[in-house]
């Protein structure tokens, strides 16, 4: 059974330098501090620390083996979505990063699968970059931001890129991004700890009533962390529907329709929240996902699953089959 960790980034320094010749004013910017980790400063974000391993492949390869992995879906880190910058240079930061994934799963067909990023806040420009990054580089997917620039993912203009994944059948990482009421969470780290989860939770709940799903049957839409708290929370999707008007405005169906067919990754660093996903959701619809190399990750996904779950069909689904079946490339079982 090959492990395949669905939840995972990527920034090179080869990455970096060819932003940096494109774009210069959006290059990120990586100032190493030890063997172990740098800083690295992109428009307004500060991410210290930086984790080596984001950037060396060696390192990657030697902690995939380490923590039991045997290949990683990798994308873009979220930094680099660059939603709020000018549409047509992050377009090309977009561009440059999806062929330099493509290239890597290229030389190492074996160890990695990849997921394509878009310059969202221009949705035909993304629908052409999204194209070109199945078509032409190979990618399997597209990693998405919680919001653009604010705005949800219900947005009209975004069917444009909906059309896209939903030909090709896209599985479409949801990641959280600029999280909301930010200024409240300044402390404690907050702005992880419970901005991350709600911010997913606001995007879940923007695709389910907004009948983006609904409308888009073909689109795999996985969340990030486990769904933030979707899982939780989604008897009162529905007991909102049942008698309020206000989330029937745009959803025809039932909500449970498209919950039902929402995906999620296995991170939540306790035992009996995973068996909880399972419980509400079934093994069939979680994919194992580690958030690579980023310290709010795990370094124990596989003994985290094996500790938590008994039944063995139930983790060999979540640790490698059900990526197998949502990665297949066309005429693979």
């Amino acid at each position: 059974m090959a492990v395949i960790d669905a939840h995972t980034h990527v920034l090179t320094e080869d990455m970096i330098g060819s932003i940096a010749r494109a774009v210069p004013s959006l290059a990120p910017k990586l100032m190493r501090l030890d063997d172990e980790a740098g800083i690295l400063e992109i428009l307004d974000v500060r991410q210290n620390p930086f984790p080596r391993a984001a950037w060396d492949l060696e390192r990657r390869f030697a902690d995939m083996a380490a923590q039991r992995v045997d290949v990683h879906v990798v994308c873009n880190i979220p930094h680099t979505f660059l939603y709020e910058a000018d549409a047509g240079a992050a377009d090309t930061v977009s561009e440059i990063q999806n062929e330099a994934i493509g290239a890597l799963c290229r030389r190492h067909p074996s160890r990695f699968i990849g997921l394509a990023t878009a310059a969202m806040q221009d949705p035909a420009r993304a629908a052409v970059t999204l194209e070109r990054a199945v078509t032409k580089h190979g990618l399997r997917g597209l990693h998405l931001g919680s919001n653009i620039g604010g705005r949800n993912l219900d947005e009209p203009a975004l069917d444009a890129v909906w059309e896209v994944a939903d030909r090709h059948g896209l599985f479409v990482l949801v990641h959280p991004h600029k999280v909301v009421a930010a200024e409240r969470m300044r402390s404690y780290y907050l702005t992880n700890l419970i901005g991350n989860p709600l911010e997913t939770t606001i995007a879940a709940a923007s695709l389910v009533f907004g009948g983006v799903i609904e409308r888009h049957p073909g689109i795999r839409f996985c969340l990030s962390h486990a769904g933030g708290f979707v899982p939780y929370q989604a008897g009162r999707f529905w007991h909102g529907w049942r008698v309020r008007p206000e989330p029937k405005a745009r959803l025809k169906g039932d909500p449970a329709e498209s919950l039902d067919r929402l995906l999620y990754d296995s991170i939540t660093h306790a035992p009996g929240a995973l068996r909880f996903l399972l419980e509400e959701v079934g093994a069939e619809r979680v994919v194992f996902g580690t958030d690579y190399p980023f310290d709010m990750g795990t370094t124990r996904g596989v003994e985290e699953v094996e500790e938590a779950i008994a039944d063995a069909g139930a983790r060999d689904a979540i640790l490698s089959g059900n990526a197998r079946r949502l990665f297949a490339a066309p005429g693979e079982g």
